[in-house]
């Protein structure tokens, strides 16, 4: 018997919430108004009931590498935004990877048969907000065609299947200086956002002034509670506002934690691959939880996979 294709959605690792998912992901009021403010700016629509949005977000759920930030259902569409302060190539990807979770709660919770008759989904949404500092578009779309690995020399497959599977991350610039070029871009729809973009990009500004990077994000923090930014959340999330901001700028403490996740990574993958070998030589799971690390409860789930896939 084929072994079955499985998503392992258990966490492996704590990660800490972004502020920008702090700020529309939450489910407050304050939150709930802000995200339906901010999905009528894109989106052209004018919610007035905050409840429209149903929020999505999977909790709880590492999925290759990180969390989603925010995503929410309203007129029939999947919405998923994300917040990013580096340029990654791979985010259609990441996007599609996601989106597959999110399409598989959908369909069990609508009891839908995809044996049965043509299945009507959502249609998706996926937008990615960058401030990094590398110079970008206002706006862009990152394609999945764009990681294909066709053959340098098979030009006429390239061009003519690549469409036939595309996925997009529709990529849009907020810093500041980019936003404020516009008219009537966002930050003249979406208070929230534009407040956030401020925040952010007060802290840039001292870094480049030459404040280490506790002193850039108090005086960034106390600037904002001086102006009201967010309507106060500043002031009453001061705490984990500042914590949240230590760490997204923190680029060296950002790195060296990336590199030792792989590396966690890396090491659990080698022994739950350990544990199922000494597992099928007939070993106890009591002792192969012992030898390898693994937690008793682990073990005896792998076991139980084994069994199935070797009937």
């Amino acid at each position: 018997m084929d072994n079955p294709v499985t998503i392992d959605t258990r966490p492996v690792r704590n990660y800490k919430d972004t502020l920008f998912r702090m700020i529309f992901g939450g489910k407050d009021e304050k939150s709930a108004k802000w995200r339906m403010e901010l999905y009528n700016a894109l989106s052209g629509k004018n919610h007035t009931n905050p409840a429209d949005l149903e929020l999505t977000t999977i909790e709880n759920v590492i999925y290759i590498t990180t969390k989603n930030d925010v995503s929410f259902l309203v007129d029939s569409q999947m919405t998923l935004y994300e917040q990013q302060s580096k340029v990654n190539q791979n985010m259609p990807l990441r996007g599609l990877m996601y989106y597959a979770q999110l399409y598989q709660m959908y369909l069990t919770k609508q009891e839908k048969d995809l044996f049965g008759g043509l299945v009507k989904i959502p249609v998706p949404q996926y937008v990615v907000f960058y401030n990094g500092d590398t110079n970008t578009p206002e706006r862009y779309k990152m394609k999945l065609s764009e990681a294909f690995d066709y053959p340098d020399y098979d030009v006429k497959i390239r061009t003519e299947k690549t469409a036939d599977y595309e996925w997009t991350a529709e990529i849009i610039n907020i810093n500041r200086n980019v936003i404020e070029q516009k008219k009537n871009g966002l930050h003249k729809m979406c208070n929230a956002l534009y407040d956030y973009i401020k925040y952010v990009d007060r802290i840039k500004v001292n870094q480049k002034n030459g404040m280490d990077i506790n002193a850039a994000v108090d005086e960034a923090v106390n600037w904002a509670i001086e102006e009201n930014l967010l309507e106060g959340f500043i002031k009453e999330q001061k705490a984990g506002v500042t914590a949240m901001s230590l760490t997204e700028f923190d680029q060296e403490l950002y790195d060296k934690n990336r590199r030792r996740e792989g590396y966690e990574e890396g090491a659990r993958d080698k022994a739950i691959e350990n544990a199922k070998n000494c597992l099928k030589e007939g070993d106890s799971p009591e002792k192969v939880a012992r030898c390898i690390g693994l937690s008793l409860e682990e073990v005896q789930k792998l076991e139980k996979e084994l069994q199935i896939t070797e009937k």
